[in-house]
């Protein structure tokens, strides 16, 4: 199954969280915080309301994006984030 977004919309694959923190300290699930850094998996069209958006990101990109940005979305075994182009905030290189 894969996901088609329409419009402004970009699914992103979050990375996941750190289990150790820099100086070795293992972390409990609980206190891992989800990580802001993902992988773009599909980009809309960019129509949205008969204007096109220019969508300046495109497949397997590395951004960031808004903390609470988004719809969690679960298929399968798998998640993942459906949110709108303005919520990415950069590009990693």
């Amino acid at each position: 199954m894969k996901l088609y977004p329409l419009g402004d919309k970009v699914v992103l694959k979050q990375l996941e969280a750190e289990e150790t923190t820099k100086s070795g300290i293992i972390l409990a699930a609980k206190s891992q915080e989800k990580p802001q850094e993902a992988t773009v998996l599909a980009v809309g069209d960019g129509k949205v309301d008969g204007k096109e958006i220019a969508m300046t990101v495109k497949e397997g990109d590395k951004v960031v994006y808004s903390k609470y940005a988004g719809t969690e979305v679960k298929l399968g075994e798998e998640e993942y984030v459906i949110c709108k182009m303005s919520d990415i905030l950069a590009k990693v290189e």
